[in-house]
């Protein structure tokens, strides 16, 4: 194996592995938060404003985990080539996913309980959530599906925020901070470093397809 063949594989290794780890703890996380759908289910943080509206943290729940569940097959370039029609189908249901957790995440966002900080965060969560899933959608419509691409990658880090606010509440836990201190700065934890890294990979992979348009 020549270096230049050697170059090319070793990201083609690390975004395997990447996408390993992304789609079992999405599929994890997901099967994980259909147990809302049970009666009689603890609800973690046990936070007033959750506590009242149940049905709404339900609604959310439920909806953020098909989100999860369907979104590593839509990112899946093999299904994508292989069955474009259940590409198209997965797109529909995780649209309907994303628009259903973001009307369910906004009355549970609002009232600052935990402070403005993190309701401010996780309003943000919600609406960038919608938006770039929107945009996504806007771009295929258009058949510009590089774009569409591009906006479902930045959807998902979005969608994946439900797997980082678990990972965040926990070391909150363990390290025996109260939650009314964890919160504000979880709510913009659980999903800004998610963005920047996808707009890190796209930014990658942008230099990398102009690197190779050049030799």
């Amino acid at each position: 194996m020549d270096h230049s063949s050697a170059h090319h594989h070793q990201p083609s290794l690390l975004k395997t592995l990447a996408f390993g780890l992304l789609t079992l703890s999405a599929l994890a996380v997901g099967l994980l938060s259909l147990r809302y759908a049970l009666p009689g289910q603890p609800y973690a943080p046990e936070l007033g404003n959750l506590l009242a509206r149940r049905e709404l943290l339900i609604v959310h729940a439920l909806s953020a985990a098909l989100a999860l569940l369907v979104g590593p097959l839509q990112l899946a370039a093999a299904l994508r080539r292989r069955r474009p029609a259940l590409h198209r189908w997965g797109g529909r249901l995780y649209m309907a996913a994303v628009a259903l957790g973001t009307l369910s995440a906004l009355p549970l966002a609002l009232p600052a309980e935990t402070g403005v900080l993190a309701s401010a965060g996780f309003l943000c969560l919600a609406l960038l959530w919608a938006a770039s899933s929107f945009e996504g959608l806007r771009h295929a419509r258009a058949r510009r599906y590089e774009q569409h691409r591009a906006w479902m990658i930045r959807s998902f880090a979005l969608t994946a925020a439900a797997i980082t606010l678990r990972l965040y509440l926990a070391a909150g836990a363990a390290l025996g901070l109260p939650v009314e201190q964890s919160y504000p700065l979880i709510a913009w934890l659980c999903w800004l470093p998610n963005l920047l890294a996808a707009e890190a990979w796209l930014a990658h992979e942008r230099q990398r397809a102009r690197a190779q348009r050049a030799e």
